[in-house]
């Protein structure tokens, strides 16, 4: 997150300060000491062979020098200090080209209406964090950052609350998210040369079973349905071409399921907990994809995919396409952004998911703004759970007519947000939620579900960030909460996400 905005803090003592710090850089300091060694050899490299300096130059690195002075841990306490305080200075204005951004960030997720699969194109990476500031004054391009989530929940089901997610256990205090990213990201302003970026993720926690694809790391999940796993969920290179017409950025790797407004990294996030049409959509692809910038307002993009959720060397894996267009107002007030994803023959396989989506982004007034989304979704030939044919581990069957051994399992879905700013640091949201899993194929119990969220989302400074919330579910047909005994379930729950 950019350090640009901050909230007044009461002072802490020193002691109970670092003592918290110790705990995120202990964790995060294997990540930051190859940049740190890359550092100080630039640094050696310039007393060898650099000019003799005047008197002012002598001066500048001196205090240079001072400001970098001290411990790793001291440096990085002293962002966070004055990141709560309001005391560190205000960068220049991003470069940028192209529209305006229509949100602030903090306190929201995010300044622009998202599209996944590439860098926000015509917009420069400005961000600031800790870490980075702490090694090497943040004068790198390649970054190590990261953040950690604890969470707590108290809830009326027993044991999970699932299809909720990411509080899928019931009345718990868990590690969410250990994230460690390392990441370079490509120039997209400027339109003179090919740049490059790539991206490297360290995911740790609960939430593993959003993210597992399978044939990375998978059988914690599918064979052993730990609590906590490990996935690195991004892995990536980017590749950006500036005279494609406005811009294109070529992306290799795996990556985050394009469509959507919600996203498995928490930050990206305006709830804690995630909707229904969420928790069973798909969550990542392995492939190419190309973002093409055609104007300031319209945005293409192509993909070619091994389907949802695997890996290309898995049996499941088969030859899938994606496309999206994605359209701006020239007021911003209003985004419209349309996925065709992972399209195949549908047929049964590990989520092979047949997915068509919509969101739409509509800003009223300075402080209000609507997201809302869509989508439908199928499988063929999935197996019934009254037949002979064993589905695969980690899917579930399709609740098929009588008689019949395979059939067609679709399900719809639709979200929306209202969220209302209250100040540089807070918002509101309300979210309403609808989920009809006609054949219980992605839920595992055939019926329809509803949920409303209410939740608040308040900043300290630009690194740490508390999501309270209240939220009802109901399943319609029959119960399918708690391990399907129950069909009515309310949660209290909050995270605090730390930015290192």
């Amino acid at each position: 997150m950019s350090a640009k905005m901050f909230l007044e803090r009461r002072s802490q003592g020193r002691s109970f300060f670092s003592a918290r710090m110790a705990v995120l850089l202990v964790l995060s300091f294997a990540g930051g000491a190859l940049l740190a060694q890359q550092g100080l050899l630039a640094q050696q490299i310039d007393v060898l062979a650099g000019p003799v300096q005047s008197q002012s130059q002598s001066q500048s690195a001196a205090e240079a020098g001072q400001a970098k002075s001290g411990s790793l841990l001291h440096r990085c306490e002293d962002f966070y200090r004055q990141d709560w305080s309001g005391t560190a200075a205000a960068g220049p204005p991003a470069p940028r080209r192209g529209l305006p951004s229509p949100l602030e960030s903090p306190p929201f997720p995010n300044v622009d209406w998202s599209y996944g699969g590439s860098p926000q194109i015509g917009e420069a990476d400005t961000n600031v964090y800790p870490l980075m500031t702490a090694i090497n004054g943040a004068a790198s391009r390649t970054k190590v950052y990261g953040w950690v989530e604890p969470t707590f929940n108290v809830s009326t089901s027993r044991d999970r609350n699932y299809p909720e997610t990411n509080d899928i256990y019931s009345n718990r205090v868990e590690l969410n998210q250990f994230v460690v990213y390392v990441e370079r990201l490509p120039d997209t302003v400027q339109r003179g040369h090919i740049d490059w970026g790539f991206h490297l993720t360290s995911f740790f926690g609960t939430d593993y079973r959003s993210t597992t694809d399978k044939g990375y790391f998978s059988s914690q999940l599918i064979d052993h349905d730990r609590q906590y796993g490990f996935d690195p969920v991004l892995e990536y290179v980017d590749i950006y071409f500036p005279q494609v017409v406005k811009g294109m950025n070529l992306r290799a790797g795996r990556w985050i399921s394009v469509p959507g407004i919600e996203a498995q990294l928490t930050p990206n996030n305006y709830d804690f907990s995630h909707s229904l049409l969420y928790s069973v959509d798909p969550f990542t692809d392995t492939g190419v994809i190309a973002t093409i910038q055609v104007t300031d307002q319209w945005l293409v993009q192509a993909a070619l995919t091994a389907s949802h959720d695997v890996a290309i060397w898995t049996p499941d894996a088969k030859p899938s396409f994606t496309g999206c267009v994605n359209y701006t107002t020239k007021s911003v007030d209003n985004n419209f952004y349309l996925c065709a994803n992972g399209i195949n023959d549908g047929e049964y396989a590990y989520n092979n998911l047949q997915m068509y989506d919509g969101t739409w982004y509509h800003k009223f007034g300075k402080t209000w703004h609507l997201a809302t989304e869509g989508y439908a979704m199928y499988e063929r030939d999935v197996p019934s759970v009254t037949g002979p044919i064993t589905p695969e581990k980690g899917t579930n069957g399709a609740t098929c007519r009588a008689g019949e051994v395979k059939c067609l399992a679709p399900e719809w879905a639709v979200v929306n947000y209202v969220n209302k700013q209250i100040s540089a640091h807070d918002f509101v949201s309300f979210r309403s939620d609808f989920l009809n899993d006609k054949k219980g194929q992605r839920t595992g119990t055939a019926t329809k579900y509803s949920e409303g969220t209410l939740t608040l989302s308040h900043w300290v400074g630009s690194t740490v960030q508390i999501r309270p919330e209240a939220r009802f579910d109901h399943a319609w047909d029959r119960p399918g909460y708690d391990k399907g005994t129950r069909s009515n379930q309310f949660t209290f729950a909050t995270d605090l996400i730390v930015h290192f």
